[in-house]
């Protein structure tokens, strides 16, 4: 009985070894991949659109900006910028704050009228109160009559409203942003002015009169602007510079379906939106950042250290 038993024992681990040459089809069964391992199967890779490219594109810290010469607007340096001051996201509702926050406070509030206390005349009663057959009448300043003060008229007031310095701020950098993510943000090398011909300036002063000048400035700008792209055509486009370029605003001005050109003390956030392109000098750029960065600035002052907010503009390459 006990060698019985043990046959028994032998045949049943037997049964139960495993072939270390062969796999059991329970081990293959069970078999699977390291999480860290990548499919066999073969992925469609969709088409590369322009657009496409630009949504994947998504920068961590610091984005390129081209500067370009002017009238020419070939490339001639390169910088870096941060993506807080070039590169935010589109909020919608930030704009439209602060373009409604700069709406009230242009309006100038002046409209006036007077009302019956403030008309000429007596102000003795008109006719007796019975008697005549007509009706009920006070003195001549009654708004009823003709010539009378007005009731509830406008007086001058105040319109302004109010905007957080960070949300408006933040606005403006986002509206920057939005040109450059379009691609409607041109920025130029100072001291951006048109460059006449020579035959111009020679013959301007002395043959070009009863209006032959602003004809011909018209005609002139009016090519310049159709061969660079930014005329009527693009969309119009604001040209924003330090200060006053007395040929590129005498110009501007023969053609405003064309476009328009501010100083930069005139520019506001509606400007940067209502046009299709924008051209602007390097240092309006960064007088512009520098002046609407309050949020990313920070006020505390720790061991006489003032903590600023991110490098606003750094050259790369020189062209």
């Amino acid at each position: 009985m006990a060698g019985k038993g043990i046959g028994y024992l032998g045949e049943a681990m037997g049964a139960l070894r495993v072939s270390v040459t062969k796999p059991s089809t329970f081990a293959r069964a069970f078999t699977r991949s390291m999480a860290t391992e990548a499919s066999v199967g073969k992925s469609k890779k969709a088409p590369a659109t322009p657009q496409a490219i630009l949504e994947s594109w998504n920068p961590i810290s610091t984005i390129p900006l081209t500067i370009h010469a002017f009238p020419s607007l070939e490339p001639t340096a390169l910088e870096q910028w941060s993506v807080n001051h070039l590169y935010l996201p589109l909020r919608r509702d930030l704009l439209h704050l602060a373009v409604v926050y700069e709406g009230d406070n242009t309006r100038q509030g002046t409209a006036s009228t007077k009302n019956r206390f403030e008309t000429n005349g007596s102000h003795r009663k008109m006719r007796p109160q019975k008697g005549t057959g007509r009706a009920r009448m006070g003195t001549k300043q009654s708004p009823i009559n003709r010539g009378g003060g007005k009731t509830f008229g406008p007086k001058p007031r105040d319109f302004s409203t109010h905007l957080n310095t960070k949300v408006y701020d933040k606005a403006w950098r986002t509206a920057l942003s939005y040109r450059y993510r379009k691609g409607d943000l041109i920025v130029c090398e100072d001291g951006m002015d048109l460059t006449l011909p020579t035959d111009f300036e020679l013959v301007a002063g002395k043959y070009l009169k009863d209006g032959m000048r602003e004809t011909y400035l018209k005609r002139y700008m009016t090519g310049v602007l159709g061969s660079l792209g930014l005329g009527r055509a693009s969309g119009r486009t604001l040209f924003v510079t330090a200060d006053r370029r007395e040929a590129l605003y005498e110009a501007m001005e023969q053609v405003p379906q064309e476009g328009r050109v501010l100083d930069i003390q005139d520019v506001d956030v509606k400007d940067l939106l209502e046009t299709g392109k924008v051209v602007m000098e390097r240092s309006v750029l960064r007088e512009m950042i520098k002046r609407h960065q309050s949020d990313l600035v920070s006020r505390v002052v720790r061991q006489g250290y003032v903590q600023g907010g991110p490098v606003v503009g750094t050259q790369v390459l020189g062209l």
